[in-house]
């Protein structure tokens, strides 16, 4: 079955770097769809970046535009999020998703990783 797993979450300053890191498995790596979705308590999950099958296109949130970079390694089957000069409002859970590229996919992806918590102070 398909898996998910996210590491590389932690407290980081006001103006540091995080690279978080989604080990997949039990599919086509290449074949699908990806992306990072963050949550605060009390707030609706939102899209952060987003990668077609092949990290063909990328998309971004304008939150994060200029700061945040998506990629993946189809070797490793690992998706990625650099996050450089981090704002206290980035402070989240952060989840990876796949979806077989389903037209609206961001809306609600098939599968989800656990999430990796992210903390910025200032």
């Amino acid at each position: 079955q398909v898996q998910l797993v996210e590491s590389g979450g932690g407290s980081v300053q006001t103006g540091g770097s995080l690279r978080l890191s989604c080990a997949a498995s039990g599919y086509t790596f290449s074949s699908y769809c990806m992306g990072w979705f963050r949550q605060v308590p009390g707030k609706e999950r939102e899209g952060v970046a987003t990668i077609t099958r092949n990290g063909s296109r990328t998309y971004y949130s304008d939150a994060v535009k200029g700061r945040f970079t998506i990629s993946q390694d189809n070797a490793k089957n690992t998706l990625y999020l650099q996050m450089n000069s981090l704002k206290p409002g980035n402070t989240a859970m952060y989840y990876c998703a796949a979806d077989p590229c389903r037209t609206g996919w961001t809306a609600s992806p098939n599968y989800w990783g656990q999430g990796t918590q992210v903390t910025v102070s200032s």
